[in-house]
């Protein structure tokens, strides 16, 4: 398929057929303690347990499979603060070829050991978007290899898009679902699945205020920069790619936003109540749940755990 046309729902359920040997049809969590907490009924599908420890997989595996021989032996290359980097070297990994991966220095420790630890190359970048584009360049020079953006990219959104898929197929009747947005393949992965198969849900994303450039985007109608990184939500800092702005415009309700505070109360709450452990970017959707003006109270709520590698040395929960 071609990685730059917008993906259909068709092509959704096309990845769901060369994936599904492969990836982990991870369950649907509930949890009543939680559920009382927030006031909703809640459904998490659980990407923390998938492999690598996030929904990342999907659409890295995805992407190197409809690689043909020939760009499959020049090898890939992406840019990835974390769990990108990590799906795209175990399947990489996978099929026998290189993946040269360029990282940001700040990403978390946790996430490099695995990227390492699945034998791709790491090169390193500056945080910053920029950084990371003109440093991918020169390994795409120097290596030949075909380029996976970890979300602007139909390949990739497509598999993420099968994660909705499951949670659909195994909870009916959801009045919305909620995922948390950085680039949005996983939310717009999510609008596909919906429109292809119950229409009537909602679909929301959710990001934090200190990183909020997709709420900003479908405000304004246009693609907005992204901030300087100041979150603890790390893999949350990218900017909308014109794939993922195109399904998302259409097919979002919302972009709702959390504090810093809600996120680290979410991210304990979802590991104390619910035994889950869940990195701060996959407890944002969830911390939208527990504010006062959340606009689904009372409802059915899927929520989509984008995954749990977490860096204990950096987490730090406010003492009670």
């Amino acid at each position: 398929m071609d990685p730059t046309q917008v993906p259909t729902f068709e092509d959704v359920l096309k990845a769901r057929d060369l994936i599904q040997d492969q990836v982990h049809r991870t369950p649907v969590i509930t949890c009543h303690s939680l559920n009382e907490i927030s006031g909703c009924e809640l459904f998490f599908k659980a990407e923390n347990f998938q492999k690598v420890g996030a929904f990342k997989f999907r659409g890295a595996y995805h992407a190197i499979q409809c690689l043909s021989e020939v760009e499959a032996q020049r090898g890939v290359v992406t840019h990835s603060s974390g769990n990108h980097a990590q799906a795209l070297a175990l399947a990489a990994r996978m099929r026998g070829i290189e993946a040269h991966i360029v990282m940001p220095v700040t990403a978390p420790q946790v996430k490099r050991k695995a990227v390492a630890g699945y034998g791709a190359r790491i090169i390193d970048c500056q945080p910053e978007l920029e950084s990371r584009e003109a440093v991918t360049e020169e390994v795409l020079k120097d290596t030949g290899g075909t380029f996976i953006h970890p979300f602007n990219d139909s390949r990739v959104i497509s598999g993420q898009g099968t994660a909705t898929v499951e949670l659909l197929e195994e909870v009916r009747d959801l009045d919305v679902i909620l995922t948390p947005v950085g680039g949005g393949g996983l939310l717009s992965g999510a609008v596909l699945a919906v429109q292809g198969i119950q229409p009537s849900i909602l679909v929301c994303g959710v990001e934090p205020q200190l990183a909020d450039d997709a709420h900003q985007s479908l405000k304004i109608g246009e693609i907005q920069p992204p901030r300087p990184p100041k979150t603890i939500a790390d893999g949350l800092l990218t900017a909308l790619g014109n794939l993922t702005f195109a399904i998302i415009k259409d097919g979002v309700q919302d972009i709702l936003l959390v504090s810093e505070a809600e996120i680290l109360q979410a991210t304990r709450h979802l590991w104390e109540r619910a035994k889950l452990v869940v990195e701060p970017s996959g407890a944002v959707p969830f911390a939208s749940t527990l504010r006062d003006d959340f606009p689904f109270r009372g409802k059915r709520v899927g929520i989509i755990i984008s995954g749990g590698n977490v860096d204990l040395d950096r987490l730090q929960f406010k003492q009670s």
